[in-house]
């Protein structure tokens, strides 16, 4: 039975090693070791150049972090969201969440870098990665920029790849400073309203209701189930009142408390239909439907479409 695949930091260098032709120990950052986490930096033309134009990002869910300064006409599948990129566009990736960019022409340039959480672990950088707006569930990760942004962000990939290829004791240090860097930069890129919320108990039930909401996705396996279904089981494990539950979010968000939980589960199930070969009952019992027929005309009234025709 298959699961929707995990892209490890070893699958990476593995492919990457098969399709250059070079050692995987020549890929790897010199002076990395398991007490700095992970680090790379790579040139995304002379990527694409090496893998003689195979290097399609698969449309799965990989262990690791990535920031991409991707220049050039690109589709970009975040999710069920698809983003037309005319130019050049900033891209953060989280382990979390499926993505996927096409180039929709030749000519591509730009940079990508990957790191695993232990590179930025809160006793070195100061931060938790999740907790940044920017890797936050349900957030907007592709950002389309200007020339002079492209450029400006250019420089810190750069001083990435002179850095990472020096022998100064400290330069993971130094690294981490510059991944910062572009987390702030995308978040200073997101609209005021996702970075700073009220700190009131309104703003904070939402943010709670959604947190509870994302943390039941993805699902990875046959045997992972959905346990929260309607209003009332959020309310239950937020300990307060359906009706102020459902009065909350309609004032913060403007769509009830069903909306949400169906549309969220409606986006599962149709990554699932898309991504794996388990059959439509199993998806169905993994989204909490105990009967086929249920799912169906849930899936229907979401789509339009069934299931199947999904599929």
């Amino acid at each position: 039975m298959k699961r929707i695949k995990s892209t490890s930091l070893e699958e990476f260098y593995k492919q990457a090693a098969d399709f250059t032709g070079q050692e995987i120990d020549a890929l790897l950052p010199p002076g990395i070791n398991k007490e700095v986490g992970h680090f790379n930096v790579f040139d995304l033309a002379k990527t694409i150049a090496e893998v003689k134009r195979k290097s399609v990002m698969p449309y799965n869910r990989r262990a690791y972090y990535k920031i991409s300064l991707i220049r050039g006409k690109n589709r970009a599948e975040y999710a069920d969201k698809v983003i037309n990129i005319e130019r050049n566009a900033l891209l953060f990736a989280t382990p979390k969440v499926p993505y996927h960019w096409l180039p929709q022409d030749p000519e591509q340039a730009g940079y990508f870098c990957v790191f695993t959480d232990s590179f930025l672990i809160r006793n070195k950088s100061g931060v938790v990665l999740d907790d940044l707006p920017i890797f936050r569930s349900g957030g907007y990760p592709v950002f389309e920029i200007s020339d002079a942004e492209a450029d400006e962000i250019a420089q810190v990939f750069e001083k990435m790849q002179k850095e990472i290829a020096s022998d100064y004791a400290y330069k993971y240090d130094l690294l981490r400073n510059y991944v910062l860097e572009l987390i702030h930069y995308g978040q200073k890129l997101q609209p005021a309203a996702a970075l700073y919320t009220e700190h009131n108990a309104s703003a904070r039930v939402t943010s709670l209701f959604i947190e509870l909401l994302e943390r039941q996705f993805p699902i990875e396996l046959p045997s992972q189930k959905v346990s929260l279904r309607t209003a009332k089981d959020y309310a239950d494990r937020l300990a307060i009142h359906v009706n102020y539950l459902n009065k909350v979010l309609k004032e913060n968000t403007g769509k009830t408390t069903t909306h949400l939980i169906s549309t969220r589960i409606a986006q599962e199930a149709k990554i699932l239909l898309k991504q794996t070969d388990w059959n439509i009952s199993e998806i169905a019992w993994c989204l909490g439907f105990e009967e086929l027929a249920h799912f169906s005309n849930f899936f229907k009234k979401q789509t339009s479409v069934s299931p199947l025709q999904f599929r």
